[in-house]
């Protein structure tokens, strides 16, 4: 299928669209959010809260009788909510650690919701066929009318973030000179964190409560790795997520039986991929050839160094050498490709005899490494502005 057929399908599938869109609004709230997850070290957040939800969807039901989008997301949300207070409640009344909170909430909630869940099944209910679907995602069910909820949803998040932008950004990087200037750091904490909840429901229908939290993590990681701007990150992270949630719904519908939720998750962990491998200031990649690049340029002035050290004591810096005398300065192809280099820098040559020698050039940039050594070594100010070693 080629891209003209696939952007048609996308316009003339009812469902495909529906999913599409909705895996891409999805992204980009959830991208926005995960910003400020991984920044303050909450990225374990987002998967306590997707676990915790589990038993408000099930609770939502048995009170409701309904099966509708909206009453379930509200029952997620409660659900979430109330984890993130037990959360707080744990870490401000006992000795027990942040994440430890995280993982015992998670387990309990989601234990509870699983008990629900299978109790639930086994009555003779026959509307609440589906409602495991949302363990894994249920993203081809998705209607029009979800899409719309979704999307009001996710306006409101994103103008919340808007507008309380200054206070969350001061929030995740120093949250104790924001208490000093007087911001009520506890009520944006937990502002901020019902964000993060009301993302979590977004995303039950799409990915499921499984797989949620690689959505609040994966693509705040990935733009992690190409800026160190606040705004700037939340752009890509956005991009990034609708990326791959557009991505992974369109994937899916290529090919039978292909689920969309791990098929988006797996999209933005190719995204993550991507980014720890080519990102141009992180990248792995980009990493060993800058450092490929520094050891070959250390590797040209040592042999440079030692070419005119044994040059200047044989009498004249501009003296030739057989190449199996510098093999003792360098072994093996490293001397081979240091000397290859090093001409076409200019600062050596190879005469008629088969021998190296230095070039006028070589000889001044020798120098110069030698005459900058001393100021390397030579030792630097105290804080008090006196040297090492000197006293007033």
């Amino acid at each position: 299928m080629d891209v003209f057929q696939t952007l048609s399908l996308i316009v003339t599938d009812y469902t495909l669209r529906n999913v599409a869109l909705g895996a891409g609004i999805l992204g980009i709230v959830s991208g926005a959010l995960s910003t400020f997850a991984v920044l303050r070290k909450q990225s374990l957040l987002g998967d306590a809260m997707s676990h915790a939800a589990l038993p408000g969807v099930v609770l939502a039901f048995i009170i409701t009788g309904q099966k509708t989008p909206l009453v379930l997301m509200l029952g997620a949300l409660i659900a979430g909510w109330l984890g993130v207070v037990l959360v707080s409640v744990i870490t401000s009344q006992t000795r027990v650690k942040y994440d430890s909170a995280l993982g015992l909430v998670l387990a309990v909630f989601f234990g509870f919701g699983m008990m629900l869940l299978t109790w639930l099944q086994g009555q003779n209910i026959a509307s609440q066929s589906g409602l495991d679907q949302y363990l894994f995602g249920r993203a081809a069910a998705i209607v029009e009318h979800d899409v719309q909820t979704m999307a009001l949803l996710g306006v409101a998040v994103l103008a919340l973030v808007a507008v309380f932008w200054k206070e969350f950004k001061l929030l995740s990087f120093n949250p104790d000179y924001a208490a000093t200037l007087g911001f009520p750091v506890r009520a944006f904490d937990i502002a901020l964190t019902t964000l993060i909840v009301a993302a979590v429901v977004l995303g039950l229908q799409m990915v499921g409560v499984v797989l949620m939290s690689a959505m609040l993590v994966a693509p705040a990681a990935a733009a992690r790795q190409w800026t160190d701007r606040l705004g700037v990150m939340i752009v890509l992270s956005s991009l990034f997520g609708a990326v791959a949630g557009a991505g992974g719904a369109i994937i899916s519908s290529t090919t039978t039986r292909l689920p969309t939720g791990p098929t988006i998750v797996l999209c933005i962990s190719a995204i993550v991929l991507i980014s720890l491998l080519f990102a141009p200031n992180r990248g792995i990649v980009w990493a060993w050839l800058r450092q490929q690049r520094n050891r070959a340029e250390l590797q040209k002035a040592m042999l440079l160094e030692k070419v005119y050290q044994v040059s200047y004591l044989e009498g004249s810096p501009l003296q030739t050498h057989p190449l199996e005398e510098l093999r003792t300065f360098m072994r093996g192809s490293q001397l081979e490709r240091a000397l290859e280099a090093l001409k076409q820098d200019g600062y050596m040559h190879l005469d008629e005899d088969g021998r190296w020698g230095l070039t006028p050039s070589g000889v001044a940039q020798a120098e110069a490494i030698l005459r900058e050594r001393p100021r390397a070594l030579a030792p630097r100010p105290s804080p008090d502005g006196l040297r090492q070693g000197e006293v007033g």
